[in-house]
Formats: structure tokens, C-alpha cells, sequence
């Protein structure tokens, strides 16, 4: 006779797939990542190869910058020359929080 554990096992069918459905789905995303971490990297490159110069940079071509309008860009012009980038948040011309939004795309340059 057999006992109740038994039993259970023997009428539940067992079905074995050889690979997990968890390895199966894992292994899917990961190709079609791989070609989205290249785009983003071709674009952080055309971004820093596009850096803007505070120095001499239009108000217009400051505009473009994130964070940064018509009254940022004024005051970036009106406080030229500028020996460094993060002069900007020192001396209080655009809030730090802007300038974090846009200190991997301007530069210094000086003449």
C-alpha cells in the first residue's frame, strides 16, 4: 500500500524543459542591451566633442544648454572672462543644480 506523500508524486506528471524558463528570458534582454549601451556611448561622444565655451559662446548657443534660458545666459555673458567652468556656481552666476546639469558640456578656454 502506498502512503499519502506517495501517492501526490505519482499523480502529478512531471515535465522537464531542459533549460529554466529564468535562463531563457535572462539571456534575451542582454543582446538587445548591447546595442543600446553603444548608441548612448556614441552619443556622450559627439556631446563631449561639442563642448560649449563660456568665454565666447553666444547667449543663443548658451540657451541650448539644459537649464540654462535667457536670463542664465545674460548673466554668463555680462560675467566674462572666466578662468575656470565651475566659476559659475561659485560666483552664484547659475545655481549649483544647473551647473550639474551642464558642467560635462561647457569648457573654459581662455585666449
Amino acid at each position: 500500500m502506498y502512503t499519502e506523500p506517495t501517492l501526490l508524486r505519482r499523480s502529478q506528471p512531471v515535465v522537464s524543459f531542459g533549460v529554466s524558463p529564468a535562463l531563457a528570458q535572462t539571456s534575451s534582454p542582454t543582446k538587445t542591451d548591447t546595442p543600446a549601451k553603444t548608441k548612448t556611448d556614441a552619443k556622450t561622444d559627439a556631446k563631449k566633442k561639442e563642448m560649449v565655451d563660456i568665454n565666447s559662446a553666444s547667449a543663443d548657443e548658451l540657451k541650448a544648454l539644459p537649464g540654462v534660458g535667457d536670463a542664465y545666459a545674460k548673466k554668463i555673458v555680462d560675467g566674462r572672462p572666466y578662468a575656470r567652468k565651475d566659476e559659475l556656481a561659485k560666483k552664484k552666476i547659475v545655481p549649483q543644480a544647473t551647473y550639474d546639469k551642464i558642467k560635462d558640456q561647457i569648457i573654459a578656454k581662455q585666449k
